[in-house]
């Protein structure tokens, strides 16, 4: 089973850049869409960004203009790379990919990282 790790969480001003990182264990299939989500304090966890294996991308209203997602297939990586921060961006970050056919996700999810937009 796929085992995901995310990275690069950390405490950042607002209008400040964050990369975060997600790698996979094991070869990502292509099947597989991978995604970036959030969770805040008291709310649902919620999908932030999403690429297919073949590179087309989509983001959260919320997001747009200010995130991008990327993915290096030989590198089994994912990344978010987090522009123009703001407070309401603080969340733990979790990044998963959702079969295209079942729409099952890899389990277990990995354990987020932490990110802190203050001043």
């Amino acid at each position: 089973q796929v085992q995901l790790v995310e990275s690069g969480g950390g405490l950042v001003q607002p209008g400040g850049s964050l990369r975060l990182s997600c790698a996979a264990s094991e070869y990502i299939s292509s099947t597989y869409t991978m995604g970036w989500y959030r969770q805040a304090p008291g709310k649902q966890r919620e999908l932030v960004a999403a690429i297919t294996s073949g590179g087309n991308s989509n983001y959260a209203d919320s997001v747009k203009g200010r995130f991008t997602i990327s993915r290096d297939n030989a590198k089994n990586t994912v990344y978010l790379q987090m522009n123009s921060l703001k407070p309401e961006d603080t969340a733990v970050y979790y990044c998963n990919g959702r079969n295209l056919f079942s729409g099952s996700y890899y389990t277990p999810w990995g354990q987020g990282t932490q990110v802190t937009v203050s001043s």
